[in-house]
């Protein structure tokens, strides 16, 4: 059988198998090279004294870009098909790449990272309906977490790579570069899925977005705590670790150490959650707990700029549990629905998680400039109390649920 040729999910194990590695491996390059690319671009923005604001809003630009596209993810899929969507989402970074290689006029950076953006938003998408298509259905939650994982790697390679080349080197954007592109030769042999199912009766668009959110508000407030405290906090690290007084390689590793949390999390988090009696109380449960980790962690940020060496297991942590939060939404999602749907549902998680991102990265860049001691964990620990207390009254609800209707499958 050709690559060209579409394959199922529960087909044979080899041509499984080859849609996972493929996902991955494309995967796993391009975020390392964006990884690479972002405490870069910061960091020479730093150096030409660009303020700690206009840096704070040039990594919201990458969310805000997500933002715009994920709302169309769903239905630009279904006019274009999976694969050429995701070819085209893969060569836009490698192109922004060069634009930053070629030119640093300020406003241009900004639009290439918006467009960068974008096309990394419509690719997160996919990538995340590709993986829940080839997972095996009893175990969607160890190959979830594994993805995951994957992707809390590249949160620490890539900064690593930065640490090992030098931000000042001139050989950084380059390696940047080399990895984009061999992401996009993986994207090459990503096989092809059946027809979707429901090409011509799925909800996309913005009117598939809102019925997605009416019916898991929950699961898109995980998304958006998830993203506020992994993605969105971990873009502007490098800026805060600054503001402590630290080098530009130590500031770039505070990323490392948010993506290794995630790393080390999602893939216990995804097996745990497949072997709960009742998958949705269980998910509600593990959401609750990782958030009080969150907030835990805020709280200890107050005693940061007293004891330094405090940050590291901060960051770690605010890594661990918004992956966490991410990977168990994730789940949810990719065990009750398939075809555009699936797309569509995606989309609208990255959506929020992403929106967490761009609240998270905007926000405190300015809190940091103004007050990194007080105003910014006190804004921190505020978020998430309010997503502790949420989650916990909805979990208790759950319960009540099973207890008073034992037999009753819960809703997904």
């Amino acid at each position: 059988m050709s690559l060209a040729q579409p394959s199922s999910p529960s087909g044979a194990p080899g041509r499984f198998n080859w849609g996972l590695i493929s996902v991955f491996g494309s995967t796993l390059f391009q975020l390392s090279g964006i990884f690479m690319l972002a405490p870069w671009l910061l960091l020479i923005l730093k150096s030409a004294n660009v303020s700690t604001t206009v840096a704070g809003f040039f990594a919201a630009t990458t969310w805000l870009g997500v933002f715009v596209i994920t709302p169309f993810a769903s239905a630009l899929t279904q006019q274009l098909g999976r694969r050429p969507a995701m070819w085209l989402a893969s060569v836009a970074p490698v192109l922004a790449a060069v634009g930053f290689l070629v030119t640093d006029v300020l406003w241009i950076w900004f639009v290439l990272q918006l467009l960068a953006g974008i096309a990394g938003g419509l690719r997160w998408v996919l990538a995340e309906a590709f993986i829940a298509e080839f997972a095996p259905p009893a175990q969607i939650g160890k190959y979830i977490g594994t993805y995951a994982t994957m992707v809390g790697l590249t949160f620490v390679i890539g900064p690593a790579a930065l640490a090992w080349v030098g931000a000042s080197s001139p050989y950084a954007l380059w390696v940047v570069i080399a990895l984009l592109a061999i992401g996009l030769a993986w994207t090459a042999v990503i096989p092809q899925l059946p027809p979707d199912h429901d090409t011509h009766t799925a909800q996309v668009g913005l009117q598939g977005l809102w019925h997605a959110v009416l019916a898991h508000p929950i699961i898109m407030l995980a998304g958006f705590l998830g993203g506020f405290f992994e993605l969105g906090l971990a873009s502007i690290l490098p800026l805060y670790g600054l503001a402590l007084g630290h080098s530009d390689s130590t500031a770039a590793l505070l990323v490392s150490a948010s993506g290794l949390g995630g790393a080390l999390t999602a893939l216990p988090a995804g097996m745990v959650a497949d072997r709960f009696a009742s998958p949705t109380q269980g998910r509600r449960t593990m959401m609750a707990g990782f958030t009080a980790l969150i907030f835990l962690a805020c709280i200890a940020v107050l005693a940061v700029p007293y004891l330094t060496s405090l940050v590291w297991p901060v960051v770690f942590a605010w890594g661990a549990a918004g992956g966490a939060l991410y990977t168990l939404a994730m789940i949810d999602i990719g065990a009750r629905e398939k075809g555009i749907t699936l797309v569509n549902s995606t989309a609208v998680l990255v959506l929020t998680y992403t929106l967490g991102g761009l609240v998270a990265s905007a926000a405190s860049g300015a809190l940091i400039q103004w007050s990194p001691a007080l105003a910014f964990p006190i804004a921190l620990i505020g978020i998430a109390g309010l997503g502790v207390a949420t989650l916990v009254k909805t979990q208790r609800k759950t319960r009540l649920s099973v207890d008073n209707h034992p037999t009753r499958p819960l809703p997904r």
